[in-house]
């Protein structure tokens, strides 16, 4: 399923929220294996939500996201179409057990159930709340498996900003968001670090590219350009 582009610079039915938070008690247990496992199930469930990630950055013990969420469509998908969003999901075959589900609906005639499953579906998509929530839930019940643990994971719900306007705003959220290992003294450059959205970016991952290009769109008024040059403007912007 290919991934929306949400962020043309004049489109105000998207908003862009800064989203944070950290492990309980700020213990710093997210090792290089957890933080891919993160950005891993971070990529799925925007790909599922209908979100774009514009840039990231996950540390120890804490992570921040800066998200581009477009508003839900005027038209419902159609069941196909929401059957789709769950073959990204890894995890118990998300999509064949939708799929058997749907097929039983259809079996028995009983069209409200499968409208009430839409209906479901849908208030998952195109929601920052829904799409924190999910990422959290899912990477808590793997960490949980793995370290033979239980109980909470995470300090608290999570925090959100909402990025009012585009601009300079958003490219100093950006900007911010890619500095965090610097600030740590992890990393002398933000490229060096792996698990971020600029680090992703330098290493020529598409998504992230797409994500900062956004940004730097924004920045320069829709300007079109290549993927180094915008790579080029957003380093001199964060330096």
């Amino acid at each position: 399923m290919r991934q929306p582009r949400l962020c043309a610079p004049r489109d105000w039915s998207v908003a862009y929220y800064h989203c944070f938070s950290r492990i309980v008690d700020r213990r710093r247990v997210l090792g290089p294996d957890e933080r891919r496992l993160f950005v891993a199930l971070m990529r799925e469930y925007e790909v599922f939500c209908g979100v774009q990630i514009l840039t990231f950055c996950v540390m120890s013990n804490h992570f921040h996201l800066l998200v581009g969420v477009p508003s839900a469509p005027s038209a419902q998908p159609s069941t196909e179409e929401l059957l789709a969003r769950f073959e990204v999901l890894t995890g118990r075959s998300p999509c064949e057990s939708n799929r058997q589900q749907i097929e039983a609906f259809r079996r028995g005639g009983d069209t409200a159930s499968e409208q009430r499953w839409r209906d479901r579906v849908c208030r998952r998509l195109w929601n920052i709340s829904e799409f924190m929530k999910l990422v959290k839930q899912r990477f808590s019940q793997i960490y949980n498996r793995r370290q033979a643990r239980q109980g909470t994971l995470w300090e608290s719900r999570f925090g959100s900003v909402l990025i009012e306007g585009a601009g300079r705003a958003l490219t100093a959220i950006a900007a911010y968001i890619d500095l965090n290992p610097v600030r740590g003294g992890l990393v002398r450059d933000p490229k060096d670090y792996p698990w971020s959205g600029y680090g992703e970016a330098e290493a020529g991952q598409a998504k992230a590219r797409a994500g900062l290009g956004c940004v730097t769109q924004a920045l320069y008024h829709g300007e079109e350009m290549t993927e180094e040059r915008s790579l080029e403007r957003y380093r001199m912007h964060v330096f």
